[in-house]
């Protein structure tokens, strides 16, 4: 009798283990994490599988242009009207892909923003990502989760020892059945404007 009380105790612990790592499985953060390792193995797709790279990338850019004077500061070009940014949005897109892909490959930010593909005006996406996550940047933790049925919204906290502070990009995304998917960051443009007044002060304008 004591064998078996033992073997159902076992098993109940095994099952709720069991249970417990799937859960984490199916979380926003879970799928995240995913997306890192497959940064770190250079996988691409896999690395899609979590973030849908066209729809983060198609977010950007709005964002973006909705930032042309913040730009004025932090872009190595000066940044036209937001009109124009909108009208060049397919090649923005497509020169963020590219870079991204890049990023993948290389593990690099200065390689993604170095990479040689033809850019509109001259605005690197990933370049303007390295002012916020620098290759000195380090990953502090999920600052938050909100989720709201299929949507959840998570925080990921990174140091910026460039400003001495730490930012939090809020990231988008959207349950796909048995992973989560991450299809836009949602605060880029209160992020810039962030970078753009550090910047001023560091210059002591």
């Amino acid at each position: 009798m004591k064998k078996m009380v033992l073997f159902l105790v076992l098993a109940a612990l095994a099952l709720g283990g069991f249970l417990y790592y799937r859960s984490l499985r199916t979380t926003p953060e879970y799928s995240l994490l995913q997306a890192a390792k497959a940064t770190q193995l250079h996988d691409m797709k896999e690395f899609e599988r979590y973030i849908d790279v066209n729809s983060v990338t198609s977010h950007l850019v709005d964002q973006v242009a909705d930032q042309g004077s913040t730009l004025a500061s932090l872009a190595p070009v000066s940044i036209g009207l937001e009109g124009v940014l909108r009208m060049l949005k397919p090649q923005l897109t497509q020169a963020a892909y590219t870079e991204i892909e890049r990023y993948i490959e290389t593990g690099s930010v200065t390689a993604a923003a170095e990479a040689n593909v033809r850019r509109p005006m001259g605005i690197s996406l990933m370049g303007l990502i390295g002012t916020v996550v620098s290759p000195k940047s380090q990953f502090k933790g999920v600052k938050y989760t909100r989720q709201e049925g299929e949507a959840a919204l998570v925080g990921l906290e990174f140091s910026q020892p460039t400003y001495d502070t730490t930012m939090v990009l809020e990231v988008k995304m959207l349950d796909r059945g048995d992973h989560w998917q991450a299809t836009e960051i949602t605060n880029t443009g209160a992020i810039l404007k962030q970078v753009a007044r550090l910047e001023k002060r560091k210059r002591g304008m």
